[in-house]
């Protein structure tokens, strides 16, 4: 199992209560920490408003973390889960990823998926396509970015996005360009494109919907002529974790209590009812963590990305799952 760690940004309400002159400090010294620990990679969202409601609250953009993240560490690599392809037109995304990845040293992930907060779209006045318009865009958009990266322009005469030589240089460091992460399950098209375009996947991390999803990736790597073998299924999970059942129930409830001022009591219990509901896998002690994680491994999942909703303000559940967790499934 590969591990990484989302850093708070401020779009869950990760950040409210911290002066907004302090909120880098704290992103900054969580990424030291993964980049000086066995963390592989860490992770940002690309998101301009807050969930589960729009709010006044801060949230940071990705990809000028990303531009931060690779000149302040050295080792850990570098990725969004993930960047909404019509949020920027593909040829310029393609040139600021290959920018980051020259800062860093090679050590960028492109996270890329269609996008689906509606509101975040029209008030940034990108409208809202259609999910069929939204994915053909994220197709066009990729094979821009892989002809950027592996020869150093582009051209295209997409239905919805058309470059003429784009120059992207100079290309990024890593071989073959940055490695590609599509994100998302949709069964007849997302899953499709993700066989013809990804190393990596990001889809559903509850055991039934990662198996229906392999299954279908496996399939539609066989009718494009893929390596299913070769493509790294990955998952998203949030961690609650303590050393004792008790313990996990102070933590969310801590958690409540914390955007309660911004949510309000009702969308706060809302905000913690997954944790609460003991269907999520992320949360428990560590043994029973490392129990729901190695029966993942066994159904193939390569890599899971971990957001702690309690980074910002304690970091003793990164490091109890760092102590007990990472080594027992690594």
């Amino acid at each position: 199992m590969r591990f990484g760690l989302f850093i708070p940004q401020g779009w869950r309400h990760d950040l409210v209560g911290i002066e907004p002159a302090d909120q880098w400090r704290i992103m900054s010294e969580l990424a030291t920490h993964a980049d000086a620990d066995e963390w592989e990679s860490i992770w940002v969202y690309d998101h301009f408003h807050t969930v589960p409601v729009p709010s006044e609250e801060a949230t940071h953009e990705a990809w000028t973390l990303m531009a931060a993240f690779a000149a302040s560490t050295s080792r850990v690599r570098l990725g969004q889960m993930c960047t909404c392809m019509s949020y920027r037109n593909p040829a310029y995304l393609a040139k600021v990823a290959s920018t980051v990845d020259i800062v860093s040293g090679g050590r960028t992930e492109m996270g890329i998926g269609a996008g689906w907060y509606e509101h975040e779209w029209k008030a940034y006045g990108y409208g809202f396509p259609t999910a069929g318009n939204r994915l053909a865009r994220l197709r066009e958009g990729l094979e821009i970015m892989r002809q950027a990266w592996t020869t150093g322009t582009a051209t295209l005469q997409g239905e919805h996005y058309q470059v003429d030589g784009a120059i992207v240089r100079p290309l990024p460091l890593q071989q073959g360009g940055i490695p590609m992460w599509v994100a998302g399950g949709g069964e007849k098209v997302t899953l499709r494109i993700a066989a013809e375009y990804a190393q990596y996947t990001n889809f559903g991390g509850d055991p039934e919907t990662f198996d229906v999803k392999s299954a279908l990736l496996r399939q539609h790597c066989a009718d494009a002529g893929a390596d299913f073998d070769a493509i790294v299924r990955s998952s998203n999970y949030n961690i609650v974790v303590a050393s004792t059942e008790a313990e996990v129930s102070d933590r969310i409830d801590a958690i409540e209590a914390r955007v309660v001022p911004y949510l309000g009591a009702d969308e706060a219990a809302d905000f913690v009812a997954e944790y609460r509901s003991g269907s999520a896998l992320g949360v428990g002690t560590p043994e029973q963590l490392v129990e729901r994680f190695a029966d993942m491994a066994a159904r193939g999942l390569g890599y899971q990305i971990n957001y702690f909703p309690e980074a910002a303000y304690d970091r003793s559940g990164i490091e109890l799952f760092e102590r007990e967790v990472m080594p027992a499934l690594a």
